[in-house]
């Protein structure tokens, strides 16, 4: 039960970030009433009430900085001058993504006017030559209101949680130079990892592999994107926690072959794991898979014993403390929720599954699956209106090629600089692991009944997931009683024998 302690703690920090979005308070009564919390909380004699009244305080707390947070990100300097022109100097955030008649991408203005705002915008170009990530750009450019709804989607609401209130608009632009410190470290990465990665590939190859290495899909047609989100795989080209682990392991495996101590590796895990996050930008999956991973390689370094769970609530203590507007953003419920599914669904599944004449791989790819499917369809449906029916299949047929497409588009980057014609050649492979997953959405996608879009089907298939899961856990009830094996809820045997309730194994 101790512990648990700090996961129940982080648990009521993430549920008063999150309440933020629901409502404000002011910094300064949160802490009065969460003092008061915490002095009750001390006072208690009861175990259960201190960590009660704890929790409660610990929440108060997280509501007051979530309010906060959300104040500096809805404050705009540039909202008030939507309409006017001006010369401006701008930082390119992420790549540019072509669209029908411009190019849109994530800019900082540094200067407007006698105005030094630090300000995110929506930058529109015209259709040609896009500029760099990281470049300066010099332009003369007019500031508009962002969209509102539209075909469902509300572009001012979704900019407005990502702290833009605004988009400039410029004719024409000119380089006058480049950001530097950390952000210039990531565009140089980004930029190595972008060409490096698939040397010689172009056209739908090039994209899927810059789908699987960056977490970017611009290099794909709107076809094929949306073949990926109907087949239940367009989560492989978002970077996740599997690819921070082939990071790392290759990492730990080159450093150990050319003879490198223990110590000196787990050093080299760490900084390649947050070279990978600075290369591919701080998306929720990202960051979530980097804090899991550099835990990991920090509780190696410092003796600890490695805790997924305690992992997963850091990062999303971190995503949600910077911006608490990330508890409504898409990605960041997808991604806790698949990884949840992995820790409290997927072994229950496994387990049913023994009884069936699957390789054990198998076994474990698809029980994955399904309860990743099972916890994120109603995040689907509730964000994009449709439901991917066919994601355990798919991804047992095409999820395999990930882990290998990954690996050999790094060593194809770390080679390029020293062996170009054997990166070459290792590239040409990895282009038809590319073309068989882009294959695989393809068809997965293209079926009759991919993905539910009518909402009274998708009511229909909750209402029978429920029903099913009911008499699962009926089914298994009633086979543990007749073995003679504790329920679930009930404990293990010590436990109902008076065991101490904190041992070794808590520790």
């Amino acid at each position: 039960m101790t512990a648990r302690v700090p996961h129940a703690l982080g648990c009521a920090l993430c549920l008063g970030l999150a309440c933020a979005t629901a409502g404000r308070v002011e910094l300064l009564t949160a802490a009065i009433v969460a003092a008061a919390l915490l002095a009750l909380a001390v006072a208690a004699t009861s175990r259960e009430s201190r960590l009660a009244l704890a929790g409660l305080g610990v929440a108060v707390v997280g509501w007051g900085v979530g309010s906060a947070r959300l104040a500096a990100i809805d404050h705009s300097s540039l909202a008030p001058l939507i309409g006017t022109a001006e010369r401006a100097v701008v930082e390119v955030e992420e790549p540019a993504r072509r669209g029908s008649f411009e190019l849109r991408m994530r800019a900082v203005v540094l200067h407007w006017r006698d105005l030094r705002p630090h300000e995110p915008v929506l930058l529109e170009l015209p259709l040609g030559r896009a500029p760099p990530l990281g470049a300066r750009l010099s332009l003369i450019g007019q500031l508009h209101a962002p969209r509102g709804p539209s075909h469902g989607f509300d572009e001012r609401a979704w900019l407005r949680r990502h702290g833009i209130h605004a988009v400039l608009r410029a004719q024409a632009w000119r380089i006058v130079g480049r950001r530097g410190g950390f952000e210039g470290v990531a565009d140089r990465l980004h930029g190595w990892l972008a060409v490096e990665s698939v040397p010689g590939l172009g056209g739908v190859r090039r994209g899927v592999i810059e789908g699987v290495v960056l977490g970017e899909d611009q290099g794909l047609s709107d076809a094929l994107r949306q073949d990926f989100r109907a087949s239940g795989l367009y989560h492989l080209l978002a970077v996740s926690g599997g690819n921070v682990a082939v990071v790392a392991l290759g990492m730990l495996w080159l450093a150990l072959l050319v003879g490198v101590p223990r110590l000196p590796a787990e050093v080299a895990v760490l900084a390649a794991i947050v070279g990978y996050v600075l290369a591919v930008g701080a998306q929720p999956s990202v960051v979530r898979a980097g804090i899991a991973g550099a835990l990991g390689s920090l509780a190696w370094l410092t003796g600890r014993e490695r805790d997924a769970r305690y992992a997963l609530i850091v990062a999303a203590v971190a995503l949600l403390a910077w911006n608490p507007y990330n508890a409504l953003d898409p990605g960041f419920q997808l991604s806790f929720a698949a990884v949840l599914a992995i820790f409290l669904i997927a072994p229950r599944l496994g387990k049913w599954l023994e009884g069936y004449p699957l390789p054990s791989a198998l076994r474990t790819g698809v029980a994955i699956s399904a309860a990743c499917g099972l916890a994120t369809a109603p995040i689907s449906w509730f964000q994009f209106h449709q439901i991917p029916l066919l994601t355990v299949p798919a991804n047992a047929v095409g999820g395999f090629v990930v882990a290998p497409m990954l690996t050999l588009a790094l060593v194809c980057a770390l080679l390029a600089p020293v062996a170009s014609p054997l990166a070459s050649a290792l590239a040409w492979a990895n282009g038809w692991l590319a073309a068989y997953l882009a294959t695989c959405a393809h068809v997965f996608g293209s079926l009759p009944g991919a993905q539910v879009t009518s909402g009274r089907v998708a009511s229909a298939l909750g209402l029978g997931a429920a029903g099913f899961a009911a008499y699962a856990w009926r089914n298994g009830e009633r086979t543990r009683a007749e073995a003679g094996l504790p329920l679930d809820g009930d404990g293990s045997a010590e436990d109902r024998g008076g065991a101490p309730a904190s041992t070794g194994a808590d520790r």
